[in-house]
């Protein structure tokens, strides 16, 4: 079985680190071995294994499983407002909040920030409405966003690709209007890069929320959220009215997941970290909060 390591640049210390994925060896048994099938339409096409896992996670059984948890993903508990022992089950420390100090933003309405911490690609100017994630299979902006794909098509899009060890509320990358909503049901697979190598159109399969909101400085982004193999829920906290740039959008309850933001052609310059690093395949590790673009 082909091990090919999940390699992402630290934005912080420039240093290219290779991933600690939990589970590795089973993500890649039941996407890369043919005998796992059977297992793979079970797993992810369902929700009934992700539905029993997120019950689990909300019990109070669950919450011996924290402390192991931010051991063995190194967690730093400090930036968190409440100590590890104060939570009561798995999901509530794994949608813990964060003090405000621990993800600074400047306040530059022209500044586009990212969304949530995550592993960053980022694709500035799409061929009419296609996008390539690492080591992944072409995917669709109209199959992601049916109904308002139109207005997208040769634009800018970046994915912010969450892994469990990092906070998982995500947040509005600049200040502006709800507009729209949908909720998409779908299946569950895996978002790490091991699946999409495997060939499933994760972002347009999966179970997924997107949100249109208009703005004063880029005109009209698309804000979506995709769930993910052991996802309970996504949880939109904000489903209407006016936003600020950094107001918390919602959170996930457990699993890996990703958000995905989409902006209109012509509109935004994605930082130039980004932009190199995609460009070589590499993902870029990333705080909510910090640069991701800037409006043109």
């Amino acid at each position: 079985m082909q091990r090919d390591p999940i390699l992402v640049v630290d934005r912080d210390t420039g240093e290219t680190f290779e991933e600690v994925v939990l589970g590795e060896s089973w993500i890649r048994w039941a996407y890369q071995n043919a005998s796992a099938k059977p297992v793979e339409k079970l797993l992810f096409r369902s929700a009934l294994i992700s539905q029993l896992m997120g019950a689990w996670f909300d019990s109070r059984f669950s919450k011996a499983k924290i402390k192991a948890v931010v051991e063995d993903l190194a967690i730093d508990m400090s930036e968190a407002t409440e100590p590890t022992e104060n939570y009561e089950t798995f999901n509530s420390f794994f949608a813990r909040h964060l003090k405000p100090e621990a993800r600074p933003f400047r306040d530059d309405p022209r500044e586009i920030v990212s969304p949530a911490d995550g592993r960053v690609l980022v694709f500035p100017e799409l061929a009419e409405d296609v996008f390539v994630p690492v080591k992944g299979h072409p995917m669709s902006v109209r199959t992601m966003l049916p109904g308002i794909a139109d207005r997208f098509i040769g634009g800018a899009l970046a994915i912010v690709r969450l892994c469990p060890a990092d906070y998982h509320r995500y947040h509005f990358p600049a200040a502006g209007r709800i507009a729209g909503a949908q909720d998409l049901a779908g299946a569950l697979h895996s978002v790490n890069p091991i699946a999409l190598g495997a060939g499933p159109d994760v972002f347009g399969e999966n179970k997924r929320s997107w949100t249109l909101i208009d703005t004063d400085t880029i005109g009209s982004y698309a804000f979506v959220e995709v769930g993910a193999f052991g996802v309970g829920s996504i949880i939109n906290t904000r489903t209407s009215g006016a936003v600020q740039k950094m107001d918390e959008k919602g959170y996930f309850k457990f699993g890996g997941s990703t958000v995905v933001v989409v902006f209109e052609p012509g509109r935004v310059q994605f930082s130039d970290d980004l932009v190199t690093n995609s460009a070589k395949g590499r993902e870029t590790l990333v705080k909510v909060g910090q640069p991701l673009a800037t409006a043109l």
